[in-house]
């Protein structure tokens, strides 16, 4: 069964805007601090909530696509996430906005649900590409919402960002229902042996060679973007926040540009995607680094595409060694992804205190090199791999 370019549309939708709850509350931390009254040093903890459910989720609720009908799932954790964001919006005091988005963030693993339903729908011969088209989706989610939602707050105010938010979840919920192809099940496995399946595959060496892998790659892309308004808003550039955020409009160019890498996978070449790309990740950092703004936006440019170029490599060669267990395997993989970005995030301010932005980029390269180490000394891991169902669990939960 193929996947036609409408329904990638509205699975690359789906993507964006479940993700974008997670990230829509970056721009506006100072209004909605002001609002509510929360101090500066607790700020942190509004955007720690949507990333906290979110890793939750990962664990707990990604698994559930392989059991249960995708569409009707996706569906109802599009539902569930518009009450996430419709709690936020209406929150009247800290702990109830936490609350929202921390439920938001729950749900909002949707976004894996979604992507490894498309790449279970999807012939072996356009994997990548529809990898590539769908996750394409995600880096708009988490790049346009800040645009967005600083344009918003601008003119509504920050709660007007989660009642938009709402609003397109809930659309969206109702759209997938009506485009998404039915996902029956009928093999009779049980929530605990789908568990049991996920924590297995952490004792597999292609798989926590590609999880590691996306660990330092998305340490380093957290170490950019929860890092770069540091030095732009400082001396000498002295940025305004709307300018800061054009930034975000380069590194969605990167990663659109990146959706090649879905081709080239699809032509077998998935591992040595992957590795040119974290030689480019590296690389980027030494644009990033310098003084200069033409110089930085070009290493945003690169940065992005590399990251994007190697995430979408290692999802289809992942989802290709285990057709049957997609949900399953994206969950487990992007556990690792979470953690790494979270490990950037919270590096990358405390190397900009004690060094500048130069401790900072010389962070980022080095989580860079970390990945590309990770890379060199697994290749044997990824030789040996092939797409076949034979290599797949013992659990089977079909297409």
């Amino acid at each position: 069964m193929g996947l036609a370019t409408g329904r990638r549309t509205v699975f690359a939708a789906v993507c964006a805007v479940a993700v974008a709850s997670i990230y829509a509350a970056q721009p506006v931390l100072a209004e909605i601090g002001a609002d509510l009254g929360v101090p500066d040093a607790s700020l942190g903890w509004i955007v720690a909530a949507g990333q906290l459910g979110y890793l939750a989720g990962l664990a707990a609720l990604v698994p559930l696509g392989d059991l249960a009908d995708r569409r009707k799932l996706i569906a109802a954790h599009l539902l569930l996430t518009a009450v996430g964001a419709g709690i936020a919006a209406a929150a009247s005091q800290t702990w109830l906005l936490l609350t929202g988005l921390a439920l938001a963030g729950l749900f909002a693993v949707v976004v894996q649900t979604t992507v490894a339903y498309a790449a279970a729908l999807s012939t072996s011969e356009e994997r990548g590409r529809t990898l590539g088209a769908v996750t394409s989706g995600v880096v708009i989610g988490i790049l346009g919402a800040r645009v967005a939602a600083g344009a918003l707050a601008g003119l509504w105010g920050w709660r007007s960002v989660y009642v938009a938010l709402a609003v397109l979840l809930a659309a969206l919920a109702g759209l997938a229902l009506k485009t998404m192809p039915p996902d029956p099940r009928r093999d009779g496995t049980t929530y605990r042996q789908v568990l049991s399946s996920l924590g297995g595959l952490f004792r597999e060496p292609l798989f926590l060679s590609r999880g590691l892998i996306a660990f330092f790659l998305f340490a380093s892309f957290g170490a950019l973007w929860s890092g770069l308004s540091l030095p732009l808003a400082a001396a000498p550039w002295n940025l305004s926040t709307a300018q800061i955020g054009l930034f975000g409009l380069v590194g969605l160019a990167g990663a659109l540009g990146a959706a090649r890498a879905g081709h080239w996978a699809d032509r077998g070449h998935a591992g040595l995607v992957t590795g040119g790309a974290l030689v480019l990740l590296a690389v980027s950092w030494l644009a990033v680094g310098q003084p200069s703004l033409w110089l930085l936006g070009l290493g945003v440019l690169v940065l992005d595409f590399a990251v994007q170029a190697a995430h979408v490599s290692n999802q289809h060669l992942l989802t290709a060694v285990h057709p049957d267990r997609t949900s399953s395997v994206i969950g487990g993989y992007m556990i690792f992804y979470s953690l790494g970005s979270a490990l950037g995030a919270a590096a990358t301010t405390t190397a900009f205190a004690a060094a500048g932005w130069t401790g900072s980029s010389v962070l980022g390269a080095a989580f860079a090199g970390c990945a590309f180490a990770v890379w060199a000394a697994a290749r044997r891991f990824t030789a040996e791999a092939r797409p076949t169902p034979a290599r797949a669990s013992r659990i089977g939960c079909g297409k």
